[in-house]
């Protein structure tokens, strides 16, 4: 056999066992989401006289009716989302022989089913670059969070997130484009995806892809306002937010409660919150973290100049810009817990990454994240001391996995910092 053949067999043999690797994660996912699917559906052996989740059979349904009557639901306080926002809530339309409820949340599912084949896909080159470990955190990180995915529009949304950092890593001549389309859209839907462009690189890419985030932001903001009265109502209702039940800033209300706190909690704008005395006190301090956090991303961003090159630092730089937001936030809803697991599915992809052992920290945030809410979030309310803790342990992991994400991501792309946090080669394997 000639070297160019034995080269070529090489090759395709190489090719096999990465498809074949490739079919593990696709065949756990059928399983899981034929499970779970279902039981967000409430069908057969998960049937329910209560129905589907109530964010979707009467929140997101009540939204439905507002915008299909051609205005913003401008006098719902819960309604606390950019215009963007109307596009998910209006999606069943496309599935018209369902039922609002079961329309949505297959939706949901089949955005999921596309980050999923799209991680895959991503992954399908046994370059050694690449790694399954991106599709795996995607299949086992969603599991984690009970039905709470297929039930909020959060998956939709992370799926374009999802799709403007794989589109960036094509390099194709489109790419930088396609990434500013994808990050404006996601950004005009419920404003995160916006810090995806924290870690572009300098040169080319910046000065093509924020232009045309904020282009097409702007656009589909205009034609919102153009089109429905009530569009940036969300504006007034965000400054209004207090201090949410399951933040990292609600841990000290929870344990204030048991030594004669004469504070409570209540539903106020849409989510259970407390009030009383000290809790704009917080509410004031967690915006002020937001701008120090803001402050860091920026000075990042400064230092590593050269350093934003490789391909994995715009996804690693992404999942750390979230998960400081997302910690000194006045709000931790379950849901948050999806854009971080779909950012870090993206980081994994790459084996270079520094963001491997957030990951892991995700997980264990994630199954914490589902015994509170829905499991123990009564009890919480009524001043559970193991719900508390379960919280409040939820609520540290987070923390820690955001100050890490920080550390690593600045030792590895800043020159001149030492230390041992360089980016690891072992894959996260998965089962």
């Amino acid at each position: 056999m000639s070297t160019g053949t034995r080269v070529v067999a090489g090759r395709a043999g190489q090719a096999g066992r990465a498809g074949r690797r490739l079919l593990w994660p696709v065949g756990v996912w059928l399983l899981t989401r034929l499970v779970l699917v279902t039981a967000a559906l409430r069908l057969g052996p998960f049937r329910s006289d209560d129905g589907v989740d109530v964010s979707v059979s009467k929140v997101y349904r009540g939204w439905y009716d507002v915008l299909s009557s051609g205005s913003f639901p401008h006098d719902d306080v819960s309604w606390q989302y950019p215009p963007g926002a109307a596009l998910p809530v209006l999606a069943p339309r496309l599935v018209p022989f369902l039922d609002y409820s079961h329309a949505f949340i297959v939706l949901c599912a089949v955005c999921d089913a596309v980050v999923l084949a799209a991680l895959v896909y991503a992954a399908r080159y046994p370059d050694g670059r690449r790694s399954v470990a991106g599709a795996w955190m995607w299949v086992a990180g969603l599991p984690l969070l009970s039905t709470v995915p297929w039930s909020r529009f959060d998956v939709m949304v992370t799926a374009v997130a999802v799709g403007a950092l794989l589109a960036a890593g094509t390099r194709r001549v489109w790419a930088d484009r396609v990434f500013g389309v994808l990050v404006g859209i996601g950004a005009v839907v419920k404003v995160w995806p916006v810090l995806l462009l924290v870690g572009t690189a300098r040169g080319r890419r910046t000065r093509l892809s924020w232009p045309v985030a904020v282009l097409s932001a702007v656009l589909v903001t205009v034609g919102f306002l153009l089109a429905m009265p009530g569009a940036l109502s969300f504006l007034t209702y965000q400054g209004d937010r207090g201090i949410e039940v399951e933040s990292l800033g609600a841990l000290p209300f929870h344990l204030a409660r048991h030594f004669g706190w004469s504070g409570h909690w209540a539903p106020h704008d849409g989510s259970m919150e407390f009030i009383g005395p000290y809790v704009r006190v917080v509410a004031r301090v967690s915006a002020a973290l937001t701008v120090v956090a803001f402050g860091w991303l920026l000075l990042w961003r400064v230092r590593s100049g050269a350093g934003r090159t490789e391909a994995w630092v715009l996804p690693d730089a992404a999942l750390t810009a979230v998960l400081l937001f997302v910690v000194t936030s006045r709000v931790i809803s379950p849901q948050y817990m999806v854009w971080l697991v779909g950012l870090a599915a993206v980081c994994l992809l790459h084996r270079a990454t520094t963001q491997r052992p957030v990951a892991w920290l995700l997980l264990a945030a994630c199954v914490l994240t589902t015994a509170v809410f829905p499991y123990l979030f009564r009890d919480l309310l009524g001043g559970s001391v193991l719900a508390a803790l379960l919280l409040a342990a939820r609520d540290l992991i987070l923390l820690v996995a955001a100050v890490l994400s920080a550390v690593r991501l600045w030792r590895v792309t800043v020159p001149g910092v030492t230390g041992d946090g360089a980016p690891g080669t072992a894959g996260f394997s998965g089962p």
